[in-house]
This record gives C-alpha cells, structure tokens and sequence, in this order.
C-alpha cells in the first residue's frame, strides 16, 4: 500500500478534502476583501446577515430593518480596512449596526417636525396604574401588556435618536454600560451620564402624556 509520511493514500486524500472544504476565517476573508477580491465579502454577508437583522428588528421598524441591514454591510463594505480584529469580526459588526440604527433615528427625528398628540384616554388610564403602582408590579393580562408596548412606542418616539439608543441597549436589552459603550463607539461615563438623563426624559413624557398636555418634540 502506498504511503506518505506515515499516512496511506486514502488518508492523505481524505485529509487534502478536508482542507479544501474548511470554510474560511474571517480575517483570512477580509484579508481577500482587502487584497482586492470584492466577491469574497459575500461570504461575510451570507455568515452574518441574520445577526444584523436581529439587531436591526431590535432597533428600528420591521418594515425599514432589512434596508437597515442592507446599510450596514455597506458600511462595513467601506470601512473594513479599520478592523482590527480585537473582540471579532462579529463583535465589531454589531457596533456598526448599531450605530446605523442610531443614525436612522437621527435621520427620522431629523424630518420629523411635528406635535405629538396626547394619548388616548385607555392608554392614560394604564399610566395612571404604572406611575402610582410600586416599581416592579406587573400585569399578566394581555390587553394591559399590549397597551404597555403602544405607550412605551410611543414614548419612545418622543426621545431624542442618542436617548433612545441608550434606553434600548440598557434598560431595554440588558446591556451593561460597559457593553453599550462599546456597541455605541462612546465613552463610558458619558453612556451613564446619558443613562439617567435619559430614564428622566422619558418619565417626563410618561406623565406629561398622562396629564394629556401637547407636546412638541424635536431632534436631540
């Protein structure tokens, strides 16, 4: 039987296949990107367009996250040559769809010139319970858990695009400042200076739509 180096023909032939069809590292596939194969990005794209649409459907309208993450792997397209591979490529492109989902609501508040009705009187009878009620109560009927995500939409709408940016990635998702401050390119105290100026915005919005009084909001 034949052999080489120690392996027989069969082995050595099985282990050229295996080689072959290892899919390729990251880097090694920015390194290809970068070296002038633009084709080779499709393979980024098709590792990792679930994950950014995720985020996108975590961050901005169902009906604008698939545009949201077509921009974001232009972004990436473009601003490749400044990865550095700390953290990962994966790591390093939440970043940027998270910030592409900040820039959607810079541009949304941007346009939006508008005053913002007061709510409806079920949605100011449900914040009346949510403000008197202790931090932490809940409520398991549907229809107050529905009425909870309008009121909340809507309050949210009012924020300015970095406020809501920081409600969503830390009191929304759970993310730690430290974390937040990564995916939002920002330092770490201004993330929790941001934070609490924040929640106060928005419990501002909460009771001033409560109380019914017209609001005009523009970008922050």
């Amino acid at each position: 039987m034949l052999r080489s180096n120690g392996l027989d023909a069969s082995q050595t032939d099985k282990n050229r296949h295996t080689i072959r069809t290892d899919p390729l590292s990251d880097v090694a596939v920015i390194g290809r990107v970068l070296e002038g194969d633009i084709d080779a990005f499709e393979v980024l794209l098709d590792r990792y367009q679930g994950h950014v649409l995720r985020i996108a459907y975590r961050h901005v309208p169902a009906e604008d996250a698939e545009e949201t993450a077509h921009e974001v792997f232009i972004r990436a397209f473009n601003s490749l040559k400044t990865y550095r591979g700390k953290g990962g490529f994966q790591q390093w492109l939440s970043a940027v769809t998270v910030r592409t989902c900040h820039d959607y609501w810079r541009r949304h508040y941007r346009r939006r010139e508008r005053t913002v009705s007061s709510l409806s009187t079920a949605h100011q009878q449900w914040m009346e319970r949510v403000l008197v009620e202790q931090a932490g109560a809940s409520y398991e009927d549907e229809t107050s858990k529905r009425e909870a995500e309008q009121v909340l939409a809507w309050a949210l709408d009012q924020l300015g695009a970095k406020d809501r940016a920081v409600i969503e990635l830390i009191y929304l998702q759970d993310h730690s400042v430290k974390e937040a401050a990564a995916l939002l390119g920002w330092k770490v105290t201004t993330v929790k200076v941001r934070a609490f100026r924040s929640r106060r915005k928005l419990q501002r919005i909460l009771e001033n739509g409560r109380a019914g009084d017209p609001l005009l909001f523009g970008a922050v």
